[in-house]
Order: C-alpha cells, then sequence, then structure tokens
C-alpha cells in the first residue's frame, strides 16, 4: 500500500459513491460502488486471506483511487455502470464485445421514419430496440418487417420519379407523395408493437384498418392491409404462449471451463418472441451471485426495453436497488422475482439449460476447430516424419499466363491458421516473357531465404507443385545454407506430398486432418497469387490503351491510373478533370478526352 493509498483510506466518507482503483500508470483497473464508501475501499486494504486470487492481484497493482459521492445508491449504480462502459476495467465482470451489439432503429423524428440497424444509441428522438447478439438473425427480421410494412429504406426525400423498391411493391414512395401521412405513421406504430412482441394488438390494429379501408372502398389499400395481417397471423403461430399476460425476462446462467453464459428469454404479452445469450469475462473466480448482478447492470443499462418482470435462478444481494433503479428507468414499477415452482419457474429453468446447451456447443466448436488446427499440425509432423510438429508453415505458389506478369506469392499459417499480416508476394523478373515455374521458383525462394537467418526460419516449407518445383526451391534453400529445414511438394493431381531424398510420394490418407490442412495451405497460396496476378494484368491492360495517347508517357500514365483508379473513370472524365491530374496539362487532358471519344464512336460505328 502506497503512502497515497494510505493517507486517503483515512479520509474516506460515511456516504454513498462510486471508487475508482487506479494502477501505477494511473490507468483505471477497477470500478465499484458502495453504501458506504468508507466501510467498503478499506475491505481491500485489509487481510488478504478472504480475498479471491482476483482480488489479491488487484489490490497488489492500485497505485491510487478516488471516489465519487452521490445522493443515492441508486445514483451510485448508474454512475458505476456509466464507468464500466467508458473505460472497460480489466478487473471488472464485462460483456465481451459488448460494444458491437446492434440495435434495430426506427428513426420515428423524420417525417417518414425508416428502420435500419445502427451500433450507436443516440438521444435523436429514434425508437430503439435491442442489444441482440446475432447480427445475421437482426439482417433476418429486418428483411421481415420490410415484407411485411413497406416502409422507405432510401435517405432523401428530394426525388422526382419512386424508385424500384415501389414497382415491386416493398416501399410506398412517399418521397413522391403517393401515401398519406397518416396511412405511413399507422404503419410505423405496427413496426413498433411489432418489434415489442406484441402481434396481437398489431393484428387487432391491422384488422381494423381493413375495415374501416373496405367500408370506405379503398379497395386496393384494404387488400395490402390483408395482406400484412396474414404475414403477421404466420409469425405469431410460431411463438408459444408460456404465460398468462404480461411482459417478462427470464434469466439463466451456466458455467464451463469455456467461460459464463447468461440466456434471456423475452416474454411479451404472455408470448415468447425470442432469445439472446451473452458471455461475460472477468467473472472465472467471482460468484454466481455477483456475475449475475453485473450482468443485469451491463444489461439493463444499455437495453432498449425494460420489462415489468425479471425473473431470475436465486435471489441477490443488491435486488432492491436494481429494482429501484430499473423502475426509475421504466418509470414503472418493475419487480426481480426468483419463481420457485410454476410456469416461471419452468421458463427460467430453460434459460439455465439453453446457457448450458451453448456451453456445450461453444465447446464442442473449440474442440473441432482444435483437432483442424494444433491437432492438424501434430498429425502432419507424424505423417512427415518430423521431430516437432511444424508450427510455422511457409507455401508458395507461381501463377502467370504463358510468362507474361509471373508473380509468387508467399502465404504463411501459424497453429494450422492463416496470419496474413506474414503474407508476401513477389513480381518475378527472370522469367519475363516465357514460362518457367522452375526458375520462377529458385527466384521467389532466393529473395526469401538467400540472407534468412536461421531464427528467421519456418518449421515447415511447402512448394505448390511436383518434383520440378521442390528440386528447383531445394537447390537454392540448401544452397544458401539452410539445411535443417524440411521442404515437401504437394503435386497438384492426387495431392502427392514429395519429400527431400525420396523419389515416392507420401500420400496422406484422403479424409485425414492433415491433408485438408495442406489443401487449405495450397488453396490460400493459390488465391493470393490469383489476385495479385488479376491486379497486374489490370493494371498491364490499361497501360497497353494508353501507350496509343501522343503525350501520355509512364508518368502521367501512372498519375492518370493513381488519381481515377480505373479504367472507366478516365473515360468518362471531363477535359477539365484530366487536366486537374498532377503533371497532366490542357493539351495532354484534351488528347486524352479525344482518344476515346473517337474510340467510342469506332464502336458505334461497327
Amino acid at each position: 500500500m502506497t503512502d497515497a493509498v494510505a493517507e486517503k483510506l483515512q479520509l474516506l466518507p460515511d456516504s454513498p459513491g462510486v471508487y475508482i482503483m487506479k494502477d501505477a500508470q494511473g490507468k483505471i483497473i477497477y470500478v465499484g460502488k458502495a453504501i458506504v464508501l468508507k466501510n467498503r475501499v478499506r475491505q481491500y486494504f485489509q487481510s488478504g486471506k478472504n480475498h479471491s486470487p482476483k482480488v489479491r492481484a488487484m489490490v497488489a497493482k492500485i497505485a491510487d483511487f478516488e471516489t465519487i459521492l452521490t445522493g443515492s445508491e441508486v445514483e451510485a449504480l448508474i454512475l458505476e455502470c456509466n464507468l464500466i462502459k467508458k473505460h472497460r476495467p480489466r478487473y471488472n465482470i464485462s460483456l465481451k464485445d459488448d460494444k458491437t451489439y446492434p440495435y434495430v432503429k426506427v428513426t420515428l423524428a423524420e417525417d417518414y421514419p425508416r428502420v435500419l440497424i445502427t451500433r450507436r444509441v443516440l438521444r435523436d428522438g429514434a425508437r430503439y430496440f435491442g442489444p441482440y447478439t446475432n447480427a445475421g438473425a437482426v439482417h433476418e427480421s429486418l428483411k421481415l418487417l420490410r415484407r411485411l410494412f413497406p416502409l422507405r429504406t432510401c435517405r432523401h426525400m428530394n426525388v422526382d420519379r419512386p424508385c424500384l423498391e415501389y414497382h415491386i411493391k416493398r416501399c410506398l414512395a412517399p418521397c413522391t407523395g403517393q401515401v398519406d401521412r397518416e396511412e405511413y405513421a399507422a404503419m410505423v406504430r405496427a413496426v413498433c408493437l411489432f418489434l415489442e412482441g406484441r402481434t396481437d394488438t398489431v393484428e387487432k390494429e391491422l384488422e381494423r384498418q381493413m375495415t374501416q379501408a373496405a367500408s370506405d372502398l379503398h379497395f386496393e389499400l384494404a387488400a395490402r392491409l390483408r395482406d400484412q395481417l396474414r404475414a403477421v397471423q404466420r409469425v405469431a403461430e410460431k411463438q408459444n404462449i408460456v404465460t398468462g399476460s404480461g411482459d417478462q425476462d427470464a434469466v439463466g446462467m451456466a458455467r464451463s471451463e469455456y467461460g459464463v453464459c447468461v440466456q434471456i428469454f423475452f416474454i411479451r404479452a404472455g408470448k415468447m418472441i425470442g432469445r439472446e445469450h451473452f458471455l461475460l469475462g472477468g467473472s472465472e473466480e467471482e460468484s454466481d451471485e455477483a456475475v449475475l448482478t453485473a450482468f443485469l447492470k451491463q444489461y439493463y443499462h444499455r437495453a432498449a426495453f425494460v420489462p415489468r418482470e425479471v425473473l431470475l435462478p436465486y435471489s441477490l444481494t443488491e435486488q432492491a436497488v436494481i429494482e429501484e433503479w430499473l423502475t426509475e428507468r421504466k418509470q414503472a414499477k418493475v419487480v426481480l422475482t426468483c419463481p420457485q415452482r410454476g410456469t416461471k419457474r419452468d421458463i427460467v429453468q430453460m434459460a439455465e439449460n439453453n446457457a448450458v446447451k451453448y456451453l456445450a456447443d461453444a465447446a464442442a466448436r473449440l474442440q473441432a476447430e482444435d483437432v483442424r488446427t494444433s491437432g492438424a499440425v501434430a498429425e502432419l509432423g507424424r505423417y512427415l516424419g518430423l521431430e516437432n510438429p511444424p508450427q510455422r508453415m511457409e507455401c508458395f505458389d507461381i501463377s502467370h499466363i504463358q510468362g507474361s506478369e509471373t508473380v509468387a506469392s508467399m502465404v504463411v499459417f501459424e497453429g494450422g491458421l492463416p496470419k496474413k499480416s506474414a503474407y508476401r508476394r513477389f513480381k518475378i523478373k527472370s522469367t519475363e516473357g516465357k514460362p518457367d515455374d522452375f526458375l520462377s521458383m529458385r527466384e521467389v525462394t532466393t529473395r526469401r531465404y538467400g540472407k534468412a537467418v536461421v531464427e528467421n526460419m519456418p518449421d515447415l516449407i511447402i512448394i505448390d507443385g511436383g518434383k520440378g518445383q521442390l528440386s528447383s526451391a531445394l537447390a537454392m534453400i540448401r544452397g544458401a545454407g539452410h539445411a535443417a529445414v524440411p521442404v515437401v511438394g504437394l503435386a497438384k493431381q492426387f495431392e502427392y506430398v514429395f519429400v527431400e531424398g525420396s523419389s515416392d510420394p507420401v500420400i496422406l490418407p484422403r479424409h485425414s486432418q492433415a491433408l485438408y490442412l495442406l489443401q487449405r495451405i495450397r488453396d490460400e497460396a493459390h488465391r493470393f497469387a490469383i489476385t495479385y496476378h488479376r491486379k497486374l494484368r489490370g493494371k498491364r491492360n490499361l497501360v497497353s490503351v494508353l501507350d496509343h495517347v501522343a503525350g501520355i508517357g509512364p508518368a502521367r500514365r501512372k498519375a492518370l491510373w493513381d488519381h481515377f483508379g480505373g479504367l472507366a473513370k478516365i473515360k468518362a472524365a471531363s477535359v477539365d478533370e484530366l487536366a486537374a491530374v498532377a503533371g497532366m496539362n490542357q493539351p495532354s487532358a484534351q488528347a486524352v478526352y479525344n482518344f476515346f471519344a473517337a474510340r467510342e464512336q469506332l464502336l458505334q460505328k461497327t
């Protein structure tokens, strides 16, 4: 304990508030709240025999702390949530990747609102629904909404005619006055009710509007409302009634060696409308109660909707203050309950079972990934007779068309996974104009390993090709003094593996993870080489066209390419736009413009 900390401990007040722990660099490492700051903060610096290893490690790093007084424990809870979200302290329990959760946003501040996906919640008059953990599911939900309710999707309203969305009946074209504002507003209200899970209310409202439209002889509108009603009814049929009525969130939690998962079931108007799962970090040594308490604070701090009842698997010490806080947020009574029997208990149990299943599935995925990566690396090492598994592998491939624009790629895999930051590509100079894969392979391996030191050598070098390419690479690699690193060639036909000093290939089992790993490495090297080759070929084609323009040399060709980025944009540019490019002048710009104009006229005549 530093002198500054000891001095501050003597001055702590008997008030509620928030305490902020900092390390020697002034970085915030923990944020907590307390009813009585003096008692809570001093507990950290008393005898550590009752502290968990995590708390002891944190206390050892505390070089300073500060406190913020609040008027009540609820205010302290709100401030604690804000500070944790802002600073993400190392020793606080936190929702993993919580900054990236998507929301569905209804832009109510606009005259004709839109529905879109966002990852930022702003005070802009819009209505937000979420957060959601599955971005793919959110996009699917948005597609469904746009099929049910043809709201506008464009940003701008100042247009002369409706777009394609109107003609395929996916938009009512408010931008050209094709829909009444009140009719559009009714549809927006139905969207919000639908997102809340209140399909019963949506059905009744659509049925009322349909009947009214038919009575007023607006049969086209009535038919559109009828189709929306049927679609909503089909969606509602998939929702199971689980309680009598009301809005509830049922929370279940599970632990495993792979982490902590919290599952929430959303029940709106007595129907289960969906669920979300959340993973929590920094919770390995925390009690179940501490983890669940931290989750409730962080989740409902950013949740767009707070139900009247939250069903929990067990009671919490801070249950009363959380209830008070949520009641203030909702402006209506919110209750946290721990049901012991009946339907509500069954729902909580279902949430817990789903959390257990998610962790079990995650464990299975991790194990399968381990088999595909580190397991495949170990298996490959055994098949090739290596002393140690090849943790770092480098693979080379050559790409060209009849010797033109010859390039080579080098991809790197570490631990069975691609390391894209280490990828390299080479423009081969020794074989330009004549196809010679053997000479190309010799050049690229010379450039990579000719001056490399032993510490920078991989555990295995893979050459995409048969005996010829392997021999070319071996001659250079061994000639450079690298005698220990194993080098193999992967033949395209039958995917045989050729090794040094043997005329017979190593034939890996057809369904082995080692073979699948080699195939992934080879395909990645091929993809990387082809991409580079196509890029160079595209540049060459552009240069060959501009070669025919008087006054355009290499410097101006490059300037045009760098400025416009493509031949199509150069063709479409005006004389003034061409002249504005660095290195160009009015006569050269006019020459380029006239050249492409003449070509266009010639093409039209033919």
